[in-house]
């Protein structure tokens, strides 16, 4: 348990707040209806398999590209977060929280783009149950990635560091 000032003060709870709403909004609320409008589409009308004997090869290529995706994603998360995000000692706190969800967007972005496999395959082969695991994937991906308290202290304490050293964002 770090006995960092900054942490004493902070509620967490408000800094990780924006970046996972919208985390949740990106990557559940919007998948989600999605997945809901497809289902309706695949339940009331006929969807063509246009990709034949392809489809299942298909499938197995958007599985490697939303693995190599989430794989991007985990390490992407780590460079931008060991940069400096602090402009000022002074502005410590406001400038780690809006530079905390100014980060993470292209992240979440990033993991929610997995879904889209599942639904482009779902258009293209009629396979409902097979698009649905790109959506729980990308899921699975988002609460890997997240904002988490420890996750948060670390990072905290990261950028008290980078400060110390003098290491300040630039612009």
């Amino acid at each position: 348990m770090s006995t960092s000032l900054f942490e004493d003060k902070t509620d967490l709870a408000r800094i990780i707040i924006k970046p996972l709403y919208f985390g949740l909004l990106v990557n559940i609320v919007i998948p989600m209806g999605l997945l809901l409008v497809f289902f309706y589409i695949n339940n009331n009308h006929y969807i063509e398999n246009r990709m034949g004997d392809f489809a299942n090869p298909l499938f197995y290529i958007f599985i490697v590209l939303a693995l190599l995706e989430a794989a991007f994603a985990l390490w992407w998360r780590g460079k931008l977060f060991k940069q400096p995000m602090i402009r000022r000692p002074e502005t410590f706190e406001n400038d780690f929280s809006s530079e905390l969800l100014a980060r993470s967007k292209p992240i979440f972005i990033l993991i929610a783009s997995i879904s889209v496999y599942g639904y482009v395959y779902l258009m293209l082969t009629g396979r409902f149950t097979e698009s649905v695991l790109f959506v729980v994937f990308s899921f699975v991906v988002f609460q890997v990635v997240r904002p988490r308290y420890g996750m948060t202290r670390k990072l905290i304490e990261r950028q008290q560091q980078l400060v110390k050293e003098g290491k300040f964002r630039n612009g």
